[in-house]
């Protein structure tokens, strides 16, 4: 036996337990990893209180969970690229990487270099490969200037090294108790709220270019207040305002297979050209006071699950 986060019913975060289940089985592609390290992100709480069921519906029991790092366990058929003993980082598109052991496709699973440390490498996927796809998608070019709502959260945290490496200058929307972490990444920082578009345009006389918004709550409608175009806008989380508007939701004509991009990002990370902050390690018997943390949506970085 082993342990997994499960629930039988849509709601809050007291739906979550941990429960004993079978030693999974790989088949054939499959690769079963003991999981050293497991990503949380807020997608998985709407998944879980049911708000996004008509994109994706839910069967009960169900399990939790896309990010993952581990070390291989077992190989099924046509899974000899891995062998028992390898460390990869890798996701599941099952909802099933919050256990101790997680069957995963083999096409889903990258190397994971050995400089990268667990809790980055668990943390990895579903922040990462999307503020990849924003940034590509939005087009940046040398010198231009994009703004980045929640930019100290978890997608914004890679999203804001991403546009650097790309050229632009960035504005980032955060709290201002995270403003000197932005300026120590080249950010200029400019706090949320009420004046948030008089503050912008005072950072940025020359203008903006584009428009990343990793949060929500009218940002979209308030790129387009700045005069951003339509096709350089993208939203990762606004899809009501992305369908209404005609703005970009990511990862746009660019994108690429998930395990392509971790492997990227895991490169970038080990050769020390992107950081991942982790703002907290929980073991996975505490899923649910690390669902709490995340769903105050103030968290700077990642919370990552240890089994």
């Amino acid at each position: 036996m082993t342990k997994a986060v499960r629930y039988d019913e849509f709601g809050g975060i007291d739906v979550l337990r941990i429960e004993e289940v079978d030693r999974p089985v790989p088949r054939e592609g499959q690769v079963l990893v003991e999981v050293r390290a497991a990503g949380i992100n807020p997608g998985e709480a709407a998944l879980r209180t049911g708000a996004m069921t008509d994109i994706f519906p839910s069967t009960f029991p169900s399990g939790q969970g896309s990010d993952l790092a581990g070390v291989v366990a077992e190989i099924g058929a046509g899974a000899d690229r891995f062998a028992p003993g390898d460390e990869v980082i890798g996701f599941s598109e099952r909802r099933a990487a919050q256990a101790e052991l997680v069957l995963v496709d083999v096409d889903h699973l990258t190397p994971k270099p050995k400089n990268v440390p667990w809790e980055v490498a668990g943390g990895l996927y579903i922040a990462g490969v999307t503020a990849w796809g924003a940034v590509h998608s939005v087009q940046l070019e040398q010198g231009e200037t994009v703004v980045i709502s929640g930019a100290a959260g978890g997608v914004g945290s890679f999203a804001i090294q991403l546009a650097r490496r790309a050229g632009a200058t960035v504005i980032g929307l955060a709290s201002e108790r995270n403003h000197e972490w932005l300026q120590s990444y080249g950010v200029i920082p400019v706090a949320y709220g009420d004046g948030a578009m008089d503050r912008i345009k005072a950072a940025a006389p020359g203008g903006i270019h584009a428009f990343i918004d990793t949060y929500g709550d009218g940002y979209v409608e308030l790129a387009l207040a700045l005069g951003v175009a339509i096709e350089r806008i993208d939203t990762i989380i606004d899809f009501p305002a992305a369908a209404k508007h005609g703005v970009k939701t990511e990862p746009g004509p660019n994108g690429r297979p998930g395990a392509e991009v971790l492997a990227e990002l895991a490169g970038l990370i080990a050769a020390g050209h992107l950081e991942v902050p982790i703002a907290n390690v929980y073991p996975l018997t505490q899923v649910r006071q690390a669902y709490t943390e995340l769903e105050r949506r103030h968290t700077h970085g990642k919370i990552v699950l240890r089994p």
